[in-house]
């Protein structure tokens, strides 16, 4: 079993930290600062974004949703989204499968 807490990690801004990586999936940790943002982007993989602490928005296709604490979202393969916090934010990404296809590091 692994296991992580997740509010004590020290994730430094701008240096995304990967807690685990294997065929099955990627889980990252992201400290983004109030005012920034991941700004529009796509994977090639289902993402899935949780909000540890903190508050954030995510825009997507012209709609724009807020979260806290416990929010959770879910983006298809290639789906384009921005996430911006709107004050510090702790997130947990979960990328299935990784990489997924598509990716540069796949050869196939």
């Amino acid at each position: 079993m692994d296991t992580w807490d997740v509010a004590s990690l020290e994730v430094q801004p701008h240096r995304p930290e990967v807690l685990r990586s294997d065929n099955e999936g990627r889980v990252i940790a992201i400290n983004l600062p109030a005012g920034e943002a991941l700004q529009e982007h796509q994977v090639h993989e289902r993402a899935w974004l949780v909000v540890a602490e903190g508050e954030i928005e995510v825009e997507q296709g012209g709609q724009t949703v807020s979260g806290g604490p416990g929010f959770l979202a879910h983006f298809e393969p290639a789906e384009r989204h921005e996430v911006r916090a709107t004050s510090d934010a702790r997130l947990i990404l979960l990328l299935s499968p990784w990489p997924g296809d598509g990716h540069p590091s796949r050869r196939d």
